[in-house]
């Protein structure tokens, strides 16, 4: 198991981050700047062209029960308007259309055990601090009978939320220096990408999104498990 990251704790963001439906179309909520305006409409095609080849994987049917964490304003109700979802995250959302909790994940939901079909986590684990994501996957796995989890790739060469290539490979305090350059608008530390070998070890075999030949994200899909 890699060494823990030395993160600070997070600023306001807590456990569950932005993810990327939660704010413009296509890019974090959190981004600014030209290059998250150049940036916005590529990313909103590949998450849709994302959802469309892995959602599906978990073959539910209309009124599935689904719990959305970090859901931000709208999240997966605005890709799957015919699901009872239930969203979760650490900020309040008086806006969201729907069931919501605010808490964090990585302690304990406010849920009975399986009460859910299936838990959606898109680009928000990267966001968990190193240590909490074990509770956190513990948690998702816990409330729902399966589940959808994505998070960008360690391995691909442009960091998703600043925008920069090869920040996510450097050393913190050289990447807090280049971060200031990008489209991210929170902290370097708030940010640790996972590889296929760290998820995989939280939720299961996982699937590649791809760009080319290069791995952008990676997914974990389990169908719900019977009752």
């Amino acid at each position: 198991m890699p060494p823990a990251p030395n993160h600070p704790a997070p600023s306001g963001r807590g456990c569950e981050g932005e993810p990327a439906h939660a704010g413009r179309a296509g890019v974090y909520a959190t981004a600014r700047g030209p290059l998250a305006a150049l940036a916005s409409p590529l990313a909103a095609r590949a998450r849709a062209r994302r959802h469309r080849r892995f959602f599906a994987l978990l073959g539910l049917r209309e009124g599935a029960r689904v719990l959305d964490v970090g859901c931000g304003s709208l999240g997966l109700r605005a890709l799957e308007p015919t699901l009872d979802i239930t969203g979760v995250d650490l900020r309040p959302r008086p806006d969201y259309p729907g069931p919501f909790v605010q808490a964090d994940a990585s302690e304990r939901l406010p849920f009975a055990a399986r009460e859910f079909d299936a838990v959606y986590c898109s680009s928000v684990i990267e966001h968990v601090p190193w240590l909490r994501r074990a509770a956190f996957a513990a948690e998702l796995q816990r409330v729902a009978r399966g589940w959808f989890v994505q998070t960008p790739a360690r391995s691909f060469p442009v960091e998703p939320h600043s925008l920069l290539p090869a920040a996510h490979w450097l050393p913190l305090g050289l990447r807090r220096r280049y971060w200031r350059l990008g489209a991210s608008g929170e902290d370097a530390a708030e940010v640790e990408l996972l590889s296929r070998v760290e998820l995989e070890s939280l939720f299961g075999p996982a699937r590649a999104e791809r760009w080319g030949p290069l791995v952008k994200s990676w997914v974990c899909v389990r169908a719900p498990a019977p009752r």
